[in-house]
């Protein structure tokens, strides 16, 4: 096995047009293929009554769940209109919801409360197999 180094002799290289074109069109393909919708969080809100002089009659199967904001200390929780604590919170909306098709529950917090007690109702929420959580504001409840 001898090889002989001359000046005659051809050199084989690899011709890198071909691949790179083939890389540019496998490229184009997959950005085509690869949908680029981004997808946020899905929010529920409640709907404003179609017929506006309809007086509105409580709904039992509408869940509130309020937060209120107390100066100086934890917020206050109300589950549509009653009193509860927070330590009671999660076992009142797992029987709620126990025998209940339609799960979906509304979250109401006022404007000074701290958006980490919103979230820590929301998990509390799904922690009692909520399916859909909705967020009110005041513009919602309005009906404007």
């Amino acid at each position: 096995m001898a090889f002989s180094m001359g000046g005659s002799g051809s050199m084989a290289d690899i011709n890198v047009t071909p691949m790179i074109d083939i890389l540019l069109v496998l490229l184009i393909i997959f950005m085509v293929i690869v949908p680029v919708t981004p997808r946020g969080l899905d929010a529920l809100v409640p709907q404003p009554p179609k017929n506006p002089q309809q007086q509105q009659q409580p709904n039992d199967r509408t869940i509130v769940v309020q937060v209120l904001y107390r100066a100086g200390a934890a917020p206050a929780y109300k589950i549509n209109e009653t009193d509860v604590s927070h330590a009671e919170l999660l076992q009142k909306l797992t029987d709620i919801y126990a025998n209940r098709a339609e799960r979906v529950m509304f979250v109401k917090g006022d404007d000074d409360v701290n958006f980490a007690y919103i979230a820590d109702v929301i998990d509390i929420g799904k922690a009692a197999n909520v399916d859909h959580i909705g967020l009110m504001t005041p513009k919602i409840q309005a009906g404007q």
